[in-house]
């Protein structure tokens, strides 16, 4: 039976408006599963591969009988504008039905979320954050929304995946079960992702070989990359020349073009619509980062989505995702990425024209990142992407949980609260006795309150002051942020740790602007149109690198090969950092300390957590704080005399424990996360061991290559 005749008629007629000739392989694929099974499913396929019909097109035919007066379907997205660029696209796919499309999130108005809770039906569409605010603010009303649940769909969900945000999402929809007559089935969409055995088990905690995996690899569409080097210019500016090439390529190009820092994509929109304007062009470059005001960017992406003249976009990851800019000839990307999963998120966001290839573009400016993007580029080819795996040991985000729960349920027993935790997909790798010691800390610092005679934890005191926060529902960091005013309209944000001053030039939105007024009081910035400006300094945590890269660029740096996709310049530049390793004849099981003159500089070539364990080691050995991280690769600065032999097999041979490196670790290498300060020492230390400490991979890094000096 085809895919096709699974579907009900009215979904059927709505197929074939649409004038689709055949459906992609994907939804070939997930049609039947979602029909003709009652496990969970995850459809794991390239961008404009038609995920989110192959989901939606066999849910609307189970439900569609009965959605008219039940909510049958939720669907979670990471971001507010993918929801709103969703919603026409499904409620478009309902024309044939009575299935209402129902939005809930901070930017919806209250007359629409009246509605829905008047009647819940059809499909809900909301952020982890707005089901948290259900929870809290709707408590009286959770089940009745819900119990007729049938169907999560997760968009993007690889987003999710070992970061606070998804452990808080998992949370949600443990406590969500229970409010529904059975348990919804779970589809998760995404382009990249890896680790299937993780993912059934996040998807599914109890039953995860109850979870099908779609995989395809959409339409094949053939790859069109490049990379150019342009050497970054006296006082670290970006060369001229790279501008200049961009809008050449990007003239007659619908484009998004990456960057990996707010103050980047400012200085770049506003370089790049100079040369338009010195072409006799109009603006045809808008910036999008997260802290423009979100006014201007749903303006940008209504300018790039109906433009009739070839515009492009410069951004950071906001764009990463599915959001609705029309449909892009190239994506460019200047310097690298930390992972090779966000590169292929970006790459997808080109090719959605029927019959045409993805296109790439890379940049690099420093010898370092022409390296890494080498490097991602490599992995990206070999189809190798990052695993998912956990969140280690949340307890911030039990926590958050827990104060939620008891505002909840106002009043929970001792061994209910336990015994929802322990059944909690978010919390199963958290001991109880690390539960009752995150519960007794609460209780003597009144942010819950154990009613006397009752037995019963309700919110404390200093626990309501958390709860009423305004930010309480996110639980990754947001910085304190002024908001940035010309005249009566919003322009966006800037950190208050900016030290902006009245006078200063800075550029916001791709625009010059003239800081007027500070107020202090009401965490305003003023600002008028000016001539000239810097951009502003933005906070930014990078990201974490998997030691694969590391090992990809020691290979890189061992090879002969060239590669055909870079320029000259780049090649040229990649043979000069080979050049000591080929002269010392190092192969890629090796790894090269450089004799320096008071010290030295050790080249790991691994991720970000090893590398930092690597670290605190060297510390504890030489007992000084004289050894740090000297740079995005990872390269590691001894600043002191010693044998470095000696060192690494003191490293190799001592048992080490977390509580060895302790006391080396400096105070801002300490994990850190929103309510991570909340918790208790000891459990903050638990955490930073979970997430920033591997001894056991950090000793087989050790035992796994040579190790040489070079003086």
């Amino acid at each position: 039976m085809s895919a096709f005749s699974l579907l009900s008629k009215n979904i059927q007629k709505r197929v074939w408006d649409m004038g689709w000739e055949a459906f992609t392989p994907v939804q070939n694929q997930t049609i039947p599963a979602v029909i003709q099974t009652d496990k969970d499913v995850i459809i794991s396929s390239g961008t404009a591969s038609g995920k989110t019909e192959a989901a939606f097109l066999p849910i609307l035919t189970k439900i569609e009988d009965t959605a008219d007066s039940q909510l049958k379907a939720l669907y979670i997205s990471p971001l507010k504008a993918l929801i709103n660029n969703q919603f026409e696209r499904i409620e478009k796919l309902c024309t044939y039905t009575n299935i209402p499309v129902y939005r809930w999130h901070g930017d919806v108005n209250q007359s629409q979320k009246k509605k829905f809770i008047k009647k819940p039906a059809g499909i809900l569409q909301i952020t982890p954050e707005s089901l948290e605010s259900l929870f809290i603010n709707r408590t009286g009303q959770v089940k009745s929304i819900f119990h007729s649940l049938d169907f999560i769909v997760i968009d993007e969900i690889h987003s999710f995946l070992g970061t606070e945000r998804g452990t808080h999402l998992r949370s949600l929809l443990s406590r969500l079960e229970p409010y529904c007559t059975a348990r919804p089935r779970i589809v998760g969409l995404s382009a990249t992702i890896s680790n299937f055995d993780f993912v059934k088990r996040w998807v599914n905690p109890q039953s995860p070989e109850n979870v099908l995996i779609i995989e395809s690899d959409g339409n094949q569409k053939d790859i069109l990359y490049s990379l150019m080097h342009f050497s970054v210019e006296e006082q670290g500016k970006k060369s001229l020349e790279l501008f200049e090439d961009i809008y050449e390529l990007t003239e007659e190009e619908q484009s998004i073009i990456f960057c990996n820092t707010r103050g980047e994509v400012e200085e770049t929109t506003v370089l790049l619509n100079r040369l338009a304007k010195k072409n006799g062009q109009e603006q045809k470059y808008y910036a999008h980062h997260s802290s423009i005001d979100k006014t201007e960017r749903e303006y940008v992406e209504e300018q790039m989505a109906s433009a009739s003249v070839p515009k492009s976009v410069v951004c950071t990851s906001t764009l990463e995702l599915g959001i609705d800019i029309g449909k892009l000839d190239l994506v460019m990307q200047i310097d690298s990425t930390f992972t090779v999963s966000s590169l292929k998120q970006r790459l997808g966001r080109s090719g959605r024209k029927q019959d045409s290839p993805h296109v790439l573009q890379l940049y690099t400016t420093s010898a370092n990142s022409l390296l890494q993007s080498t490097a991602v580029m490599e992995l990206l080819l070999e189809k190798w992407i990052e695993p998912a795996n956990h969140y280690l040991l949340p307890y911030d985000i039990l926590f958050h949980q827990l104060l939620s729960i008891c505002q909840e349920t106002n009043g929970i027993t001792e061994s209910e609260i336990i015994e929802q935790i322990q059944r909690n997909g978010a919390f199963v790798h958290i001991p109880i006795d690390g539960i009752m010691q995150l519960i007794d800390f609460m209780l003597e610092k009144e942010m819950l309150e154990k009613i006397v005679g009752k037995h019963e934890y309700i919110v404390g005191l200093e626990g309501e002051r958390i709860l009423r926060s305004k930010d309480f529902y996110t639980v990754f960091m947001t910085p304190q942020e002024y908001s940035v005013h010309a005249g009566m309209k919003k322009i966006g944000q800037l950190s208050k740790n900016g030290f902006f001053h009245e006078g200063d030039n800075i550029i916001l939105a791709g625009k010059l602007w003239a800081i007027k007024v500070i107020d202090n009081k009401k965490d305003k910035i003023y600002v008028e149109q000016a001539s000239n400006g810097k951009p502003p300094r933005f906070e930014s945590s990078g990201g974490k690198v998997h030691e694969c890269i590391g090992e990809k660029m020691v290979e890189l740096l061992c090879s002969e090969k060239n590669f055909s996709y870079m320029n000259e310049t780049a090649m040229d530049e990649l043979h000069d950092m080979r050049k000591r390793y080929q002269w010392y004849d190092v192969t890629p099981n090796q790894r090269i300390a450089w004799k320096q003159k008071e010290g030295i500089i050790f080249e790991p070539f691994t991720g970000t957590v090893i590398a930092n364990t690597l670290v605190w080691m060297m510390r504890a050995v030489l007992e000084t704080d004289s050894v740090h991280i000297r740079d995005r690769i990872y390269r590691i600065e001894i600043n002191k005399v010693c044998e470095f032999k000696k060192v690494i097999e003191a490293m190799r041979n001592k048992d080490w424990k977390a509580e060895d490196l302790l006391p080396y670790v400096k105070e801002t290498e300490f994990f850190q996360s929103k309510y991570s300060s909340c918790l208790p020492e000891s459990l903050q230390i638990d955490m930073h061991i979970a997430h920033e400490m591997n001894i056991e991979e950090t000793k087989q890094y050790l035992n796994k290559f040579q190790f040489r000096l070079v003086e």
